[in-house]
């Protein structure tokens, strides 16, 4: 198969879909690999780097789109890419389609085959390619409330950690998952006042023995969520419902009770966030103020740290990059279903249940596709 990743092009993404060493695994096991000139740049990987891996350099995305079988990226495709998409052809990035009908439109009116790094599932209900990203997320969204907080930034002027003397600030993370988890940890290693809410009780045994009293724990119902925001410094949004819209939790009328210059963080935000103030900036312009409430809402925050992103992305993506590129996309779904689970769209058909509901168009179950 004739694989082939091009540069990201949106705002301040720095990420690759392929890296010099997964392009080496994927030409060792008989496939061609096509990279658009630059692609790897921000991650400082050269075309000579590509090159020695044995791909071979493009001029531009055109080329790299209209030679390629399969496509594989980080984001998902902006309007000028998905216009280059076909029949046929594999699309294998992140999406977050429950969100963005204009992308889902443009998706099956191409025809693409469109497999989501975020819903394809792992054993006990995990997303393996979702999760690498949210470790990153979780722990950036600290690094970036915190600067959000500094009076410079529009902030309170508060120092997470505090100091001898005075108290730290106060930190409420909103899901206790993947990116709740790191987000905690950061945050309880910088010396901050940390209170995660979950309305799991497993999820919040399992905090409590990880963290034992470093961090508190607190079920997640309208009364609790309320008083943790009331009392927050900073606010981190970590909740994910696979492949739909995230639900909105954080109301506009809850920012009235919130200290003047306060934080949130939505790190939900690809899946159309869960705050109702929220929507969607870039690391060019991060944060906007709503009722003296400071929103940072990057849609690709692990963009920023980008070598270390892609090196984690590839990690859990190309393997199954390896096998769709082996056995072709039908093959490789028939034989893996958390794979299987990824596709969201095909051949003008919305496969995935719940963006299928969330967006108003028939549910074409994938099963019926792999018969």
């Amino acid at each position: 198969m004739r694989v082939g990743t091009v540069r990201e092009i949106k705002n301040h993404e720095y990420r690759v879909g392929l890296t010099p060493e997964s392009a080496r695994e994927l030409v060792v096991h008989g496939h061609e690999v096509w990279v658009e000139t630059g692609a790897g740049l921000g991650i400082g990987a050269s075309d000579a780097d590509y090159e020695a891996a044995g791909a071979t350099i493009q001029p531009d995305a055109r080329t790299v789109f209209d030679g390629c079988e399969m496509i594989v990226k980080v984001k998902e495709p902006q309007a000028v890419e998905r216009a280059m998409l076909r029949e046929g052809q594999v699309l294998y990035t992140y999406l977050h389609l429950a969100p963005d009908p204009e992308q889902t439109a443009d998706l099956v009116k191409s025809g693409v085959t469109a497999i989501a790094y975020e819903t394809v599932t792992g054993p006990n209900g995990s997303l393996p390619l979702l999760k690498p990203m949210s470790q990153v997320a979780g722990r950036m969204s600290i690094q970036a409330g915190a600067t959000a907080l500094e009076k410079a930034h529009g902030g309170r002027g508060v120092l997470l950690g505090g100091v001898p003397g005075v108290l730290p600030g106060k930190v409420a993370v909103i899901g206790g998952g993947v990116v709740g988890f790191n987000a905690a940890q950061m945050a309880v290693g910088l010396g901050a006042d940390v209170t995660v809410l979950d309305r799991d009780p497993d999820v919040l045994e399992r905090l409590g023995i990880h963290f034992e009293a470093r961090a508190k724990t607190r079920f997640s119902n309208r009364a609790n969520l309320a008083a943790a925001v009331a009392e927050a410094d900073l606010v981190i949004g970590a909740v994910l419902i696979p492949g739909a819209a995230a639900p909105k939790l954080v109301t506009r009328e809850m920012l009235g009770t919130m200290k003047p210059g306060a934080v949130l963080v939505d790190v939900a935000i690809d899946q159309g966030g869960c705050f109702e103030t929220s929507h969607a900036t870039t690391h060019a312009e991060p944060t906007y103020v709503v009722d003296g409430i400071v929103h940072y809402c990057v849609a690709n925050m692990p963009g920023a740290v980008a070598r270390t992103s892609t090196y984690a992305l590839n990690n859990v993506t190309l393997p199954h990059a390896l096998r769709i590129a082996d056995l072709g996309w039908q093959e490789a779904l028939r034989r893996d279903a958390h794979l299987a689970e990824g596709l969201n769209v095909h051949a003008g058909h919305v496969t995935y249940e719940a963006v299928a509901r969330e967006l108003g168009y028939d549910y074409e179950p994938y099963a019926k596709l792999l018969m």
